[in-house]
């Protein structure tokens, strides 16, 4: 894979993503290329993936680029992650239609389905799955996808984990019992920093979600979140 930088012309293409598909086409024709690179080395197809711009995806598809191409200062970021962790379904369908490998690790070993089921994307769980994904791939932290979204809490994304036949049933049972006792801040912090050590600034969030709430912890660098971790916690019924 060709991971030189793009000329001058690639801040056109990246800057023309914001002014909509007709732009994009405009710069294309110019012969901006289509594995054009901000200065801090995003690609545009990676910053269409995480701005949800699935009609730009199609477009840089089309016109060549490469689902698979790294982005980013450290050539750490993959189109597909980003979209995953976003929850964009429709340029993660794109992506995947074009040719994008979904067992393909980036930074710090994370890959599609491992994002899609510590963040609980049960329909985007199913697609990586129903186009190849390994459902028993471990993580960066040696787990198979099962138990993290068993500690995740989604039931979704278990329920298509085990469709296609993802091991570590039992250690998963063990997880979603153990989490019921648990402090759940304390947790995330936890692994976050087994992930990227200890002395980052934190955000906690908790959103309602149906029959619980929503806890997200997101490592911060320079005020802007870079890892998140969250895990549903539903009311347990009463006698």
């Amino acid at each position: 894979m060709n991971n030189e930088p793009a000329g001058d012309d690639a801040p056109s293409l990246v800057e023309a993503l914001y002014e909509g598909e007709s732009a994009v086409v405009r710069a294309l024709r110019a012969g901006a290329p289509v594995e054009g690179r901000a200065g801090d080395g995003t690609t545009a197809l990676y910053l269409a993936a995480v701005e949800d711009l699935p009609g730009t995806v199609r477009l840089l598809l089309a016109a060549g680029a490469d689902p698979d191409r790294p982005s980013g200062p450290d050539a750490a970021d993959l189109p597909l992650c980003g979209a995953v962790c976003g929850g964009h379904t429709e340029v993660v369908e794109a992506l995947l239609s074009a040719g994008a490998r979904p067992d393909l690790r980036e930074g710090f070993g994370f890959t599609a389905l491992r994002w899609a089921a510590g963040l609980g994307h049960a329909r985007i769980a199913e697609l990586l799955l129903a186009r190849g994904a390994d459902p028993g791939l471990p993580g960066p932290e040696g787990e198979p996808p099962l138990v993290v979204a068993a500690r995740r809490g989604s039931a979704g994304t278990v329920r298509a984990l085990l469709r296609y036949g993802a091991p570590g049933l039992r250690q998963a049972l063990e997880e979603a019992h153990r989490m019921l006792a648990v402090d759940v801040v304390a947790e995330l912090r936890r692994a976050l920093e087994a992930l990227h050590g200890p002395g980052h600034p934190s955000v906690v969030r908790r959103t309602p979600v149906p029959g619980g709430v929503l806890v997200t912890v997101e490592l911060l660098r320079d005020g802007v979140p870079f890892l998140v971790l969250a895990r549903e916690r539903h009311a347990v019924p009463q006698e």
